[in-house]
């Protein structure tokens, strides 16, 4: 694979310099004045660029005292602001959405500079964020509205629903799509009526930084959007143990710790967690537009994306055209760190990443796999580029069949029909992401549901679900708990509190009618009602066939 542009470092970043980086770190909430005697300060944590592994500035250590400071100034502005009606809230939130789209110039350079990235896909990640902005703020009045349930009986009493914002929420967010992950969880529940302190990751502390200073020009209100950085074993403790409820984005092993601790705390949490995610391609599929898919569903980001696929089962008809094209596809792809669209892989994020890749790529060789394609780190792109690479013959037991590798590696295995795909699709405690490709659309839908994932694309490889907005997104079994996008990821963020108001006074047993009686009645008006409403049941089931 080609190399595009050399390295590149924040000072040959269009919008960027050092000032700049260094003037966002003041957003970081402290519990004392940053003026006060370092030595009493703690650390800071240095942040380093991917593409040339040189330091771009450093960012505040937090402690526990700077996040009991931040929950404590998040929690005194949300009062105000769950009272501010929910149709103002979605004003702030859409203008936040349309600022992040004017800013995304300088959105660009910091996600570039501070994840190693490539520009196509840093825009995808800048466009998601006004998406999912313009989608909350037009759903949220409605999915937030008081709602009238049936009551207890008829004429007799009413019953309201209401959502009441959580208070205040702990957003965990990783490095790999710091900004749309980020906002994904935050933006809601600010529409939600809460107030949010946010944990970047400590790689990449810059563009949460940057958006708590737009949320702040598009009116947000003063404290009600936090930012703590620091190590997670320093922050993330003390942020569980304040707020109210926590979404997290990141590894199923600390996912499990953060879910022990909610839980002790009696807090709601959602956890989007690791992924060892399968894609199917059936005989009838068209090979070449399911190799481009293929090379989309395994090597955005160079693999770092917990839709990624990873684990690839192709019908024994189709393999060998498949892995055929599956590799010219991804000889074609170029790597590269440069500022423009010209490179298609970018970097991984750091030194640690890369020796995951390549300890996954030599576990697999060692155990007999083959490596049609890359294989290799490519220092002379940048340092820790890694060529996008392809597995054949791997071991059901290599670490990379059974592990989440988050780099730019796909194993790619033949299979009798489409029941052995979805048998091996489904052969893994992970369940976040699937992909189906086939000629026919509906045996693509079908299959779907048989496979143990909570989003499944069927000839795409996860862009058709994650950018539907309007449905859930989450995972299954160890890749998670909860849901983010469509109304369930406004509503996660909400307490719902039922009002029941009798039209008849205390609702017991009637002082003038014996009580035998009363108890005959009552369960024959039961028995109506349950008659009545199966057979409106059967009318709109006979209905709904027409």
């Amino acid at each position: 694979m080609p190399p595009t542009d050399p390295p590149v470092a924040v000072g040959n970043a269009p919008t960027l310099t050092p000032r700049r980086l260094d003037g966002l770190t003041e957003r970081v909430t402290r519990s004392r004045p940053a003026d006060d005697d370092a030595s009493d300060r703690g650390d800071r944590i240095d942040v380093f660029a991917p593409a040339t592994a040189e330091r771009i500035g450093s960012v505040p250590a937090c402690d526990a005292g700077d996040v009991e400071a931040a929950v404590e100034r998040a929690r005194d502005a949300q009062a105000e602001w769950a009272e501010t009606p929910a149709a103002e809230r979605a004003r702030i939130v859409e203008r936040f959405g349309d600022l992040v789209a004017e800013r995304r110039e300088e959105l660009l350079d910091v996600l570039q500079v501070e994840t190693g990235k490539s520009r196509r896909t840093a825009v995808e990640e800048v466009f998601d964020v006004p998406t999912g902005c313009a989608y909350v703020a037009g759903e949220a009045p409605d999915a937030l509205a008081a709602e009238r349930r049936r009551g207890v009986a008829p004429g007799i009493a009413t019953a309201t629903v209401t959502r009441e914002p959580v208070g205040v929420v702990g957003v965990i967010s990783p490095w790999n799509y710091p900004l749309t992950l980020s906002m994904a969880d935050a933006v809601p529940a600010l529409a939600a009526g809460n107030a949010v302190v946010l944990k970047p990751d400590e790689k990449t502390p810059y563009g949460a930084l940057l958006c708590s200073e737009l949320l702040e020009v598009a009116g947000l209100p003063d404290g009600l959007f936090q930012v703590v950085t620091g190590e997670g074993p320093q922050v993330g403790p003390p942020l569980i143990d304040a707020v109210d409820y926590v979404a997290f984005t990141g590894s199923t092993s600390v996912g499990r710790t953060i879910a022990e601790r909610a839980g002790r705390n009696l807090i709601g949490c959602s956890l989007e967690l690791g992924g060892n995610n399968p894609l199917v391609v059936l005989g009838d599929a068209d090979v070449d537009e399911a190799a481009r898919g293929a090379v989309q569903a395994c090597f955005s980001n160079a693999g770092q994306l917990c839709l990624s696929a990873e684990r690839i089962y192709v019908v024994e008809s189709a393999y060998d055209a498949f892995l055929d094209a599956f590799v010219r596809e991804t000889e074609t792809l170029t790597l590269g760190t440069g500022y423009d669209y010209d490179a298609d892989l970018g970097s991984l994020v750091d030194a640690d990443q890369l020796a995951r890749v390549e300890s996954h790529v030599a576990d697999a060789r060692e155990r007999g796999a083959t490596v049609e394609t890359g294989g290799r780190a490519r220092p002379d792109v940048a340092p820790y580029c890694y060529d996008p690479t392809i597995l054949t013959g791997v071991d059901p037991d290599a670490t990379v069949a059974c592990e989440e590798t988050f780099g730019p590696v796909a194993a790619v295995t033949p299979v009798p029909d489409a029941d052995a795909a979805v048998a091996a699709a489904n052969d893994s405690p992970y369940g976040l992401n699937a992909s189906v490709w086939t000629g026919d659309r509906e045996r693509g839908a079908a299959l779907a549901r048989e496979i143990d994932c909570g989003t499944v694309n069927v000839n795409d490889a996860f862009l058709a679900t994650w950018g539907a907005v309007d449905a859930p997104m989450g995972g299954f079994g160890d890749s998670g708990l909860g849901r983010r996008h469509g109304r369930e990821g406004i509503q996660r963020y909400t307490e719902t509190r039922t009002v029941g108001v009798s039209r008849v006074g205390p609702l017991t047993f009637p002082d003038r009618i014996p009580a035998d009686w009363f108890v005959r009645g009552a369960f024959a008006a039961m028995r109506a009602a349950r008659g009545t409403r199966r057979a409106t049941r059967r009318i709109r089931r006979r209905l709904s066939r027409r």
